[in-house]
């Protein structure tokens, strides 16, 4: 078992979140840290192995580091401002080892002192934003054991298998939804997902990106799109434009009103204009990497038919109004 946490900053968040990895009730894993930072600002020693960047690599390349440095059957990923219940690793291994179909688990992630859920897995919306399911409600209503589409990689568990079979994360991603695009092609190859509701993290929720920064407005709307181009079934592709219309509609709604996404970009002093600039340059990435995005969708593994697929993004489907509102 490998524990990987990928850390730009290795401030008092990130101390914390090793300390609780060493109070683990499960004793039997590694922990591997991949500094990010250019820096080198973790020390070697410890219980902890260090690999070093000269440069930020991306969440993506940092686990996929961690896991070739890796034999273990299971690797977990653990978002260096989270810190882990006693029985967090205990409560996803258990899970792992009851059913080998299972190739991934999703945690119950809560928001640090605020009493409310951050995230009992993923949801997807038709024009390929994901979002955390049950974001900003009561954790007691996530308390069962379930299947769920995805897990965040905030705090989740792997399976080697599943992993050599189908891919690690992809690294032209580089920040966000590269979680996302791994677990929709593990459930396009037949793996299964679970919510372990007892499998317990603390989030300080976009600690390192900012809630609402440029960084992050770019990076979720050029990398959505990169998701649907690769996993998306044609028929479902074909449809990204009118339901991504209907988001940008209702985002300027609520940015008129004060309210989600639209309006926290604004409030952190950006301006629509930078909006609109960061979505041209995102569909203008998306078109000059487009060749290369369907070539990967057709080496894809997939044991799904593409009415299977779509029935279970239905099933695990969130509306542009609600993703507009969050």
């Amino acid at each position: 078992m490998t524990v990987v946490v990928a850390t730009l900053h290795a401030g008092e968040p990130f101390a914390e979140c090793l300390s609780s990895l060493e109070s683990q009730t499960f004793r039997d894993f590694e922990t591997i840290v991949v500094d990010n930072s250019g820096k080198h600002l973790v020390a070697e020693g410890g219980f902890a192995k260090v690999i070093a960047n000269d440069a930020n690599v991306g969440f993506g390349a940092a686990i996929n580091q961690a896991f070739r440095a890796s034999n273990s059957r299971y690797l977990a990923t653990l978002n260096d401002d989270a810190v882990a219940h006693p029985g967090w690793l205990q409560a996803l291994v258990a899970v792992m080892e009851s059913y080998y179909e299972i190739g991934m688990c999703a945690s119950r992630i809560l928001l640090a002192g605020e009493g409310r859920l951050d995230s009992a897995g993923m949801l997807l919306c038709p024009d390929g934003s994901s979002k955390q399911r049950g974001h900003g409600e009561s954790p007691e209503r996530y308390s069962r054991l379930e299947e769920t589409l995805l897990p965040s990689g905030c705090a989740a568990i792997y399976r080697r298998d599943m992993l050599d079979e189908i891919g690690l994360f992809d690294e032209s991603f580089f920040l966000y939804c590269e979680d996302t695009d791994l677990g929709l092609r593990a459930r396009w190859a037949a793996w299964e997902c679970r919510y372990v509701p007892d499998a317990m993290v603390d989030h300080r929720y976009s600690h390192s990106a900012g809630k609402a920064s440029a960084l992050k407005a770019y990076h979720v709307e050029r990398n959505r799109l990169f998701l649907c181009v690769k996993n998306f079934p044609a028929s479902a592709l074909l449809r990204v434009p009118f339901y991504e219309f209907a988001r940008y509609a209702w985002h300027a709604l609520y940015a008129w009103r004060g309210r989600g996404a639209a309006a926290r970009f604004r409030e952190d002093g950006n301006s629509s204009k930078h909006l609109f600039a960061y979505v041209l340059r995102a569909h203008f990435d998306v078109l000059r990497n487009w060749r290369s995005l369907r070539k990967r969708a057709r080496t894809a593994k997939r044991r799904l038919t593409p009415e299977q697929f779509r029935r279970m993004m239905r099933r695990f489907a969130i509306g542009p109004r609600q993703v507009a509102a969050l």
